[in-house]
């Protein structure tokens, strides 16, 4: 699926937020961190990713034109974050209390793990599978590797392997 355009507006206040959200940190890390790069290439149900060693947040641009002032408001200091904390802290958990701190103390956002948006329109198609006790929905992905044989998925309830079908009633 090819990526929707942006408008130049929006890209503009994504860059504004990012702009001030490092703005505000800097001031209160008495820091000069650099401003990262902004890639609209983000795909899947992930809002936004932060890659570290690249100095780059990449975003969802399908979920920043159906979210517009929500995802700037969450994602884009939420990614930011993530920078600024491995800048400052070094390798620490993604989502830990530097991370939090750094959300709620320096850029004070609060520090939620996932977005609530929206992903029908980002999901990927699944394919069902059952067990012993519940349907799963696998990726294509996983759905592939256990066609050409490379893998195979158990349930982490129940144990049995997974196989191919809808789940009934009369399987529980």
């Amino acid at each position: 699926m090819k990526a929707p355009r942006l408008p130049i507006a929006l890209q503009q206040a994504v860059m504004r937020a990012l702009r001030e959200n490092l703005l505000l940190a800097n001031r209160r890390l008495e820091c000069d961190y650099p401003e990262p790069k902004l890639v609209y290439q983000q795909r899947g149900t992930a809002a936004g990713t932060a890659w570290l060693e690249n100095w780059e947040i990449r975003l969802n641009p399908v979920l920043l034109l159906e979210n517009q002032q929500a995802f700037i408001e969450e994602v884009v200091p939420h990614e930011l974050a993530h920078l600024l904390t491995w800048k400052h802290f070094g390798r620490v958990p993604p989502h830990g209390k530097e991370w939090k701190w750094m959300m709620e103390s320096v850029l004070g956002v609060p520090a939620r793990r996932t977005h609530q948006f929206e992903i029908d329109s980002v999901r990927s198609r699944t394919f069902a599978y059952r067990c012993g006790c519940q349907q799963h929905q696998l990726t294509i992905r996983r759905h592939n590797r256990i066609l050409r044989g490379e893998s195979e998925y158990r349930c982490v309830q129940c144990g049995t392997l997974l196989q191919p079908g809808e789940f009934s009633a009369t399987q529980a």
